[in-house]
């Protein structure tokens, strides 16, 4: 009996002991279960402006830049068509039952005294320009001058304390880097979209001159018709393009815009404020970009750099003992693999300044210091008043042949036989178009022409022929 009793007391003492165990374990287990359920502590990543924790943060660089970009509105009472093949989808453009013609883009303000920035066939022939700023207020703006070679044109407005865009150094643009598009598509107030440089130095053949400095910024953020003339930003809100163009078969964003490097347009500017027209400094040379197919025809053994295919006389080249055949890899240090990126850097230089040159030739390493010309071959400041009409016209001239008047049933006239940027290709004007009148005055000789257009104010009209006969008119404006 006393042994039963005892296991009975073993047993009951067992049971408290394991029951005790087995409600400590599931207090333990419950409170494992609540912290495992917790948050582990977070560390706070490290803040750098215009970089978001969970991507790039705009707001600043937004705020900062819709209230420096502006709508702007033109008049015109003859449109010229030397843009439109190019352009017309990204600037809008109507004739609203009648005359005047009008159109519309975007500008940017670049000092707090009202200059802005834009676009040049946004503005060129306008008879009037109104610029709406993000708050609504409207102001009439004159042209203070413009540049068809780079597309950029610099208007002005007779207002105070304007907020404006600062230039960054395009040069330091990076690929893949995020960039924000400002302007005004569709008549809408400032929009702002963003992208990443998709590419540098894209030359797309749209200026349509062998002049023309074309080395534009390629980004992926949405610009539409009305954008052009607009900014393109960093994540700092720092003016680092202005838009001109899409890639576009629909008239519509498809995939790619494309921008003016700052570099460019703020030497542009600083021009036409300084002196009232570009001051343009030339190497004097012929270039031509090194493709595979070009170095297997030409033995090169370079992939890289900008071939030399001639060396203009008298020029900076020659001078510096450049010749046929050199390889050119960088200009103040900066490498140039196409002649897109040689043209950008040297457009933003003045004729009279001097730039050191690193070229390949038969294998060697070679450098020079060019001082730059002008396209007349000087190196001093043009001025305005020192432009001739005739260089104005941007074209040049040939006299007929006796066959050519017999042909065309003419007594004379000027065959233009080069045609440039200048007022003829502003008004549609096409190579080998024959000048035969201005102002219905006869035209045989480039002095006849010069006579008759010197002092010449407003619309002028020049009348003539093509080669298969076709008479054409067309209104000159001279400002």
């Amino acid at each position: 009996m006393k042994k039963i009793l005892l296991l009975v007391v073993v047993f009951l003492v067992g049971g408290i002991i394991a029951l005790a165990s087995y409600r400590a374990f599931q207090r333990s287990a419950r409170q494992s279960s609540l912290l495992s359920n917790q948050e582990l502590p977070v560390t706070p990543a490290a803040y750098h402006p215009g970089v978001a924790v969970n991507g790039p943060d705009f707001v600043q660089a937004a705020d900062k830049s819709i209230h420096a970009v502006v709508h702007i509105k033109t008049e015109y009472q003859q449109k010229s068509t030397v843009y439109d093949y190019f352009f017309q989808d990204l600037f809008g453009f109507n004739q609203p039952g009648g005359r005047p013609y009008q159109a519309t883009g975007s500008g940017v303000i670049i000092t707090s005294d009202g200059y802005i920035v834009t676009n040049n066939h946004v503005v060129q022939d306008a008879d009037y320009i109104e610029i709406t700023l993000n708050d609504k207020r409207s102001f009439e703006a004159k042209l203070v001058g413009s540049d068809p070679s780079t597309d950029i044109a610099l208007i002005k407005v007779n207002e105070e304390q304007l907020p404006f865009l600062s230039f960054a150094n395009s040069d330091d643009v990076k690929i893949g880097e995020w960039v924000l598009a400002v302007g005004n598509p569709f008549n809408l107030t400032s929009t702002v979209t963003a992208g990443i440089v998709s590419a540098k130095a894209r030359n797309i053949n749209i200026l349509g001159s062998k002049n023309a400095i074309e080395s534009f910024i390629q980004t992926d953020a949405v610009v539409n018709p009305g954008n052009s003339g607009g900014a393109l930003v960093n994540t700092s809100g720092e003016l680092i393009g202005i838009n001109a163009a899409i890639a576009s078969n629909t008239g519509s964003y498809t995939g790619y815009s494309f921008a003016i490097p700052a570099n460019i347009a703020k030497k542009v500017v600083e021009d036409l404020m300084q002196y009232g027209i570009v001051q343009r400094g030339y190497l004097g040379i012929t270039p031509a970009d090194i493709t595979s197919e070009f170095a297997r025809e030409n033995g090169l053994d370079v992939r890289k750099g900008v071939y030399v295919y001639g060396v203009a006389d008298n020029s900076s080249a020659q001078e510096a003992g450049m010749r046929k055949g050199d390889v050119i890899t960088s200009i103040n240090g900066i490498k140039v693999n196409s002649v897109a990126e040689m043209l950008e850097v040297i457009g933003q230089h003045r004729p009279g300044e001097i730039v050191a040159v690193n070229y390949l030739r038969d294998g060697g390493d070679k450098s020079a210091n060019l001082l730059l010309r002008n396209k007349d071959g000087k190196t001093g400041i043009l001025k305005k008043e020192d432009i001739n009409i005739v260089e104005l016209l941007g074209a040049d001239f040939k006299e007929l042949t006796p066959d050519e008047k017999r042909f065309l049933r003419v007594e004379g006239g000027l065959k233009i036989s080069e045609l440039r940027d200048g007022l003829l290709s502003a008004q549609g004007v096409r190579k080998n178009f024959i000048i035969t009148g201005v102002e219905k005055r006869p035209v045989r000789s480039v002095d006849d022409l010069k006579k008759l257009l010197e002092n010449k104010k407003g619309g002028v009209v020049v009348e003539g022929v093509y080669p298969n006969r076709m008479r054409a008119y067309y209104m000159v404006v001279i400002k």
